[in-house]
């Protein structure tokens, strides 16, 4: 087998790091032709793998060694052996001090991964496995370590030296240049690390905690965009501020930093306290970005600041785990915009992305689970599935359980595992804990690709005022599975009058429905049917309010049921919804040529809706626009056997 030849990775394969690095001192000497890096590792026996082989090995890329010292004392080339790949020590005691010099070309660095120069600036991009190409290292998520780190370069070139915590030391050397020292209180993954060595201007803001603590809050950015950081600092402030109302999370550091410079490769990037963007994605200014452009700088701020807990104080155990960080995070940062913004049109974006490109995912042969069983390259899985389809999955905890019931999971995650690294498991198991559930068969969710179709029929009988709810579930055969188990969907409705449009209060029938408007019914079975009593005429379904799960519902609704939901649903998701497939319907009665009293009709009962909609007292004006934007041409030809382009 070729050395490099990629091999799978899979997740059954897991074991603990045999070794486990407790503190990190890093010294950067930086050049205009190369950099030198000197580590000094303080290397532990895992207590979990005493048994294991004792060799140590360490990732490492096209790095130059100069040096190794275990415990101050100089390797020779015998008690090493280094690969293009690893660095190999065979024998080391059960503690020890691991010093290791290497030089590195950021300048000639193009993969942009770990350390490299791009337009005069030093910056870093370490996830998922680009700290290896800085110095040789244990380089997984579930090594956590404290850092220090000690920066030093041209005063004149790079005015400006950045690395993860809080600020200790600077000063000036010889010969022009200068130093910084930093210093991260908070064990971190070395996908986390972070450095920029730059000639930039910030501007400075300032976060009081609900505890009182007070934190800087500075952007950097190079000259030319230092008018364009007014609202990205606001954004941050605002984020800083929900998130200890909504889960009492606090920032910990002294200082928290952004910087933003044109040429990051990847568009945002969480590292402990010091966040880099590229300069799209947080910079701003009233005469040349639009109302949407401050809408994605608030929310692309808020999630990578959000990561600062959710990814950062508790992290993944291995990059299977990826969404563990990332679907939670994007969760949070829905809920961030709903709250600040609309919350109903923000459930209405979020969905129409998540059905337009996520179910496309999930349809296609690239569908893959949330938690994958094996990887080639894990950059590939950075996926619309892991981010998008993982924040549903976290979104639907919430549906079972409530706000409150979701709040004391999140307390409950965070008390057991803060300074750890975890799994989606761990995360299930507190959410389960603390509500006392059985998750089992949710956490199926994580294990099976492809969207669930949920197929919906009703009967009402008059006689003995029931009314029946029968839902089948299946799923489509994916690459991982051709057969599905079934899954557990979180299905939040109402039932209404078809007559008043009220809700109707719904009693105790299957499965020990609870008294009130809205009720959550638990699908876990392929075919299931929930039964209503005293139910005196045939109601209208308000089905999967809050799109509640990620599912496919196909109900038969009748364009008068649609046009019904779109007046009387008490969820507004559902009423734009109810809304848009009647639009919908209409386009396509009339591009399929149906007789035009049909067509007539349906017009009617959709603008009657719409009116009686746009005459209540309703304050949300941007809720009210969306209801007006017509399905586009492409939702049409999606339900198309031909496209007829004359019409």
């Amino acid at each position: 087998m070729k050395e490099g030849h990629p091999q799978p990775v899979y997740l059954k394969d897991y074991t603990p790091p045999p070794y486990l690095i407790t503190h990190v001192h890093l010294a950067f000497q930086f050049g205009e032709e190369s950099t030198v890096v000197t580590s000094k590792l303080q290397v532990v026996r895992n207590p979990d793998m005493a048994d294991s082989d004792t060799a140590l090995v360490l990732d490492g890329e096209n790095l130059e060694l100069n040096h190794v010292e275990l415990d101050g004392q100089r390797l020779p080339a015998g008690q090493f052996t280094q690969t293009s790949r690893t660095l190999l020590i065979p024998e080391v005691p059960a503690k020890f001090e691991l010093g290791i010099q290497t030089t590195i070309t950021p300048q000639t660095n193009t993969s942009l991964e770990g350390l490299y120069k791009s337009s005069g600036n030093f910056c870093t991009q370490c996830e998922a496995q680009g700290f290896r190409k800085i110095t040789y290292f244990l380089d997984r998520p579930d090594v956590m370590s404290v850092y220090t780190v000690r920066l030093q370069a041209d005063k004149a070139r790079y005015p400006v030296l950045l690395a993860n915590g809080n600020p200790v030391e600077q000063g000036d050397c010889d010969d022009g240049q200068h130093f910084a020292v930093w210093e991260d209180p908070f064990p971190k993954p070395c996908y986390l690390f972070a450095l920029v060595a730059a000639d930039l201007v910030y501007s400075q803001g300032s976060h009081r905690t609900a505890s009182g603590k007070d934190i800087v809050l500075r952007i950097y950015t190079e000259k030319h965009n230092a008018d364009k950081c007014a609202h990205a600092l606001c954004s941050l402030q605002k984020a800083m501020h929900w998130d200890e109302q909504r889960f009492g999370l606090e920032c910990d550091l002294d200082i928290y930093m952004i910087v933003a410079v044109d040429d990051f490769n990847m568009g945002a990037m969480e590292n402990k306290g010091l966040n880099i963007f590229n300069s799209s994605c947080v910079l701003a200014r009233p005469d040349t970005a639009t109302d949407m452009d401050y809408m994605t700088i608030e929310a692309v701020v808020a999630h990578e600041y959000f990561h600062n807990w959710t990814g950062n104080r508790v992290t993944c155990r291995d990059w299977f785990q990826l969404s563990l960080k990332e679907g939670l995070t994007v969760f949070r940062d829905q809920e961030f915009t709903a709250d600040v913004t609309s919350r109903a049109v923000k459930r209405i974006h979020d969905v129409r992305y998540l059905r337009t490109y996520q179910f496309a995912e999930d349809a296609s042969p690239m569908a893959h689970p949330v938690r994958p069983a094996s990887y080639l390259e894990i950059n590939n899985f950075y996926t619309l599935t892991v981010y998008e389809k993982g924040a549903e999955i976290v979104r639907m905890y919430q549906s079972m359980f409530g706000a409150d019931g979701f709040r004391k999971g999140m307390d409950l995650y965070f008390q057991r595992h803060d300074g750890q690294a975890v799994t989606t498991d761990d995360f299930a198991a507190a959410m389960a804990d603390a509500n006392a559930a059985d998750l089992t068969q949710f956490k199926r969710w994580y294990e099976q690709a492809g969207t669930p179709v949920l197929e919906v029929d009703d009967l009402w009988d008059g006689t003995s005022c029931t009314y029946k709810l029968i839902f089948r579930q299946s799923c489509p055969p994916t690459s991982e599975s051709e057969s599905k188990q079934p899954f557990v969907i979180p299905v939040k409705f109402s039932l209404l009058d078809s007559s008043s449009g009220d809700v109707l209060s719904l009693e105790s029938g299957e499965h020990g429905l609870g008294d009130g408007p809205s009720t959550v019914l638990l699908v876990d079975d392929s075919q299931q049917t929930f039964v209503f009593r005293n139910i005196e005429k045939k109601p209208v379904p308000d089905l999967l309010q809050e799109f509640s799960a990620p599912v496919r519902v196909c109900f038969d609704y009748s364009n008068a049921q649609l046009a019904w939901l779109l007046k009387h649903s008490p969820d507004a998701f559902n009423r734009w919804n109810a809304g848009n497939q009647l639009a919908l319907n209409v386009l396509l009665e009339w591009v399929t040529g149906s007789k035009s009293s049909e067509v007539s009709d349906s017009v009617s009962e959709l603008k009657q809706a719409l009116e009686h909609t746009m005459q209540a007292d309703t304050p949300d004006l941007s809720f009210l626009a969306e209801l007006l934007i017509l399905p586009s041409e492409r939702d049409v030809e999606e339900h198309l056997d031909e496209v007829d382009m004359q019409k």
